[in-house]
């Protein structure tokens, strides 16, 4: 029989205290992330501020994100980007900024509408019509079933069937050609009046119409068999379709553009690589002390949320110290490994692993890798996330290690030098790299090629259509 009581007994287990969480948390975030808490932390505590001395709590601009490296600068002497620019507000002589008369990017779904409004058409044909625009996606298609816009619109009695086709073909009749397609071959079908060659636009729509997966394949020969026409004929059908637009949507618009700013930045300085911190991306914060003396002097039981503040800005200014201290360090061990890839490239990258880096640094995996994760390393021959000089070691035959990152090099190489007239397979390659002592089996070649977006053997083949 079961009986209920209660029991004492004492168990260890580890647990974070809020301050290390925050450290984590703070820890493993992007730069851009990480000034946005450091912004948001001096607008609302009193005991922080900023460090004008330091300079401005400002991350560059994507025109000096984008400026080139210098080769041997200083390592005092900070060179990262361009001269800043004026932010000073230019004006007309009506007050206006000279930025309002700038050209506005024009989306898709504007571009149709200014088309549409010039066509004369009833109220209701003209809502279902813009029904279709606002359907669209970036790249023109409309992936919506065409019976749900239906109920997109308020129109009483709701659009049947035949409206709401008749919307769609106007739609599908305004430029660019192809906009308003519901697959890849409708889109290619709209655009087939672009051809200016009777034979060959007849002809590509039948390979549309009847060959579409021998087209995929790049399969001419096929092509030209099941429409018993030349194989001449079919190869420059085929690369008349291939001259189509697949995306006639994507030209209108501004395109996101993510921008990388580096963490740390690699020069060359008297023959040795060195690794500094990008100051642009170091919040220049630090403790009010006259504040904080002021609140010592007169500190009561009643002033518990100032504590709490004054608690707050101490560890922020320490966490900004002890952020960017172990960035610099990781990346010191990982340039003191991997210092040969920034002279000779992919082929010379080592294996390595978390744990080489945290013995070294004397800190945790976790730590390496919350360190790795979202920062960017700057060299002279280009922008790498951390984590890219991370890789498990692949035997090779004479009992070394090769890491993935020098293999897909090897192979960038061995593609590159190859025949035109004769590319090598995926199986060849493969079998070139086991004569240089490395096995790599065919699905890895495969996956690496791909990886680089290098086409298959039958692609590169030269005089094939594009």
């Amino acid at each position: 029989m079961h009986s209920l009581s209660l029991q004492i007994s004492s168990t260890l287990q580890p647990a974070l205290s809020p301050r290390l969480q925050r450290a984590v948390k703070l820890l493993q975030m992007s730069s851009l992330d990480f000034s946005q808490v450091v912004r948001d932390a001096l607008d609302n505590n009193p005991f922080l501020e900023a460090d004008e001395a330091a300079g401005a709590l400002d991350l560059p601009t994507a025109d000096e994100a984008a400026a080139p490296l210098e080769t041997e600068p200083p390592p005092e002497v900070s060179t990262w980007g361009a001269e800043p620019i004026a932010r000073s507000r230019v004006v007309d002589g009506d007050g206006d900024s000279v930025f309002d008369t700038l050209a506005a990017q024009t989306s898709l779904a504007d571009h149709l509408l200014g088309q549409l409004n010039l066509v004369p058409l009833p109220d209701r044909d003209w809502m279902l019509a813009a029904a279709v625009i606002e359907s669209l996606d970036e790249d023109g298609y409309l992936r919506t079933p065409l019976a749900e816009l239906a109920g997109l619109v308020p129109l009483d009695p709701l659009p049947d069937a035949d409206e709401l086709m008749i919307a769609l073909c106007r739609v599908q009749s305004l430029e660019p050609a192809g906009v308003g397609a519901r697959d890849v071959v409708e889109c290619l079908r709209l655009q087939l009046s672009k051809i200016p060659c009777d034979r060959k636009r007849e002809l590509a729509g039948r390979i549309l119409r009847d060959c579409v997966q021998c087209l995929a394949s790049r399969d001419m020969p096929a092509v030209a068999r099941r429409l018993g026409v030349p194989l001449a004929d079919a190869e420059a059908a085929c690369a008349a379709i291939r001259r189509l637009d697949p995306r006639p949507g994507w030209r209108f618009g501004a395109p996101s553009v993510q921008y990388v700013t580096p963490d740390v930045i690699v020069r060359k300085v008297r023959g040795q690589w060195t690794a500094v911190l990008n100051e642009a991306v170091v919040p220049k914060v630090r403790l009010n002390r006259s504040y904080a003396e002021l609140f010592r002097r007169h500190r009561n039981a009643d002033h518990g949320e100032l504590g709490a503040h004054l608690q707050e800005a101490r560890w922020t200014v320490r966490n900004v110290e002890q952020r960017f201290s172990t960035i610099l360090a990781v990346a010191q061990a990982i340039l003191r490994r991997q210092h040969r890839f920034l002279a000779y490239g992919a082929m010379a990258m080592k294996p390595l692993a978390l744990r080489e880096i945290a013995q070294e640094v004397g800190v945790h995996e976790s730590t390496v890798s919350r360190v790795t994760n979202n920062k960017f390393m700057a060299t002279p021959c280009g922008v790498y996330e951390l984590k890219y000089f991370f890789s498990r070691g692949l035997a090779t035959a004479n009992g070394g290690e090769c890491s993935p990152t020098a293999i897909r090099g090897l192979i960038q190489e061995l593609i590159a030098a190859e025949s035109p007239a004769q590319p090598m397979s995926d199986v060849e390659i493969a079998r070139q790299l086991a004569f240089q002592g490395l096995k790599v089996a065919r699905r890895t070649v495969t996956k690496y090629r791909q990886l680089m977006k290098i086409e298959p053997a039958e692609r590169r083949r030269a005089g094939q259509p594009a």
